[in-house]
């Protein structure tokens, strides 16, 4: 057994599994959503600090406690996809790993509280969807449909619409409501490309994602086609509210993301991480161009 698998003769979790558990490098899609969020209504903040506390809020903490949350009611898909992670590991022992869970959801409500009621209400959302995607009985990731899709709209939707509704202190316009909610559906095709690398352990625990129910191509052509088709729309919406430059700009981060997809189709399961940087890098930078476009719309 290595040092990186082996547990923590004393019976508690490690530091740095710990850390590793919450997978920092999930936190980018909220927080940059929340910051979308905040640019689209064109006002400048009151306080820094509802910046701040919301980008935490959005990464660290809920985001965080989502994939802990993942990882506890996954512990034994994990141990035949990826044996060494924090709980099949042994790493984090015992019911450590739903204890983290479960605290980082109280912490969740506790910060969101502090963003007035609209940033506590979804927050609330957020946590919900959290465990409404990972734990029975709704498990929503048992569906490749049903389940990237709550994560895309819980990922780019909910922290665009609570960075928009904090600095606005009320509901935002209906221009950012449907952007918000368009860049969440097409990352069901973002969320899709996760499940490549856990096609044998889905399938033998039954758990119905896209390469499993449609093989590997065809998955990877609906989630490539989600994410574009949402995009499409976006741009139809920027030029008809008169946004052309905004809206040529994410057209050609459209081109390029249309050009990754026929490499990736070419070899699925192996160029998947391929295609999660070349494709959806354009896809990420289109989100905050769209919300610069929006910050002179409507207001």
């Amino acid at each position: 057994m290595s040092l990186h698998t082996r547990p923590n003769p004393s019976g508690l979790p490690q530091p740095r599994a710990m850390l590793e558990l919450i997978k920092p490098i999930t936190w980018f899609p909220p927080m940059w959503a929340y910051l979308c969020g905040i640019i689209s209504v064109g006002v400048w903040p009151e306080s820094w600090a509802l910046v701040v506390l919301g980008v935490l809020l959005a990464g660290p903490i809920v985001c965080g406690m989502s994939q802990a949350a993942n990882d506890w009611c996954d512990r034994h898909v994990d141990a035949i996809n990826e044996p060494n992670r924090p709980i099949p590991s042994g790493r984090i022992p015992g019911r450590w790993g739903l204890y983290i869970a479960l605290a980082m959801s109280v912490l969740a409500l506790a910060v969101g509280w502090q963003l007035g009621p609209w940033g506590f209400g979804a927050t609330i959302v957020g946590v919900l969807a959290a465990w409404a995607y990972s734990a029975e009985p709704v498990r929503a990731k048992r569906s490749g449909w049903w389940g990237p899709g709550l994560v895309g709209l819980s990922y780019e939707s909910l922290p665009w619409f609570t960075g928009a509704a904090v600095i606005a202190a009320g509901a935002p316009r209906f221009e950012i409501v449907a952007i918000a909610v368009l860049y969440g559906l097409g990352a069901h095709g973002i969320m899709t490309i996760n499940d490549f690398k856990a096609i044998e352990g889905d399938r033998q625990m039954g758990l119905k994602s896209l390469p499993v129910t449609l093989g590997p191509v065809d998955a990877a052509t609906v989630a490539g086609t989600v994410m574009v088709l949402a995009q499409l729309v976006v741009v139809f919406l920027l030029l008809i509210w008169g946004a052309p430059i905004h809206a040529g700009i994410i057209a050609l981060g459209i081109g390029v993301q249309i050009w990754a997809l026929g490499r990736w189709r070419k070899d699925p399961a192996k160029l998947a991480p391929w295609f999660n940087g070349t494709g959806v890098g354009p896809y990420v930078l289109g989100m905050m161009v769209a919300a610069f476009a929006l910050r002179g719309i409507g207001a």
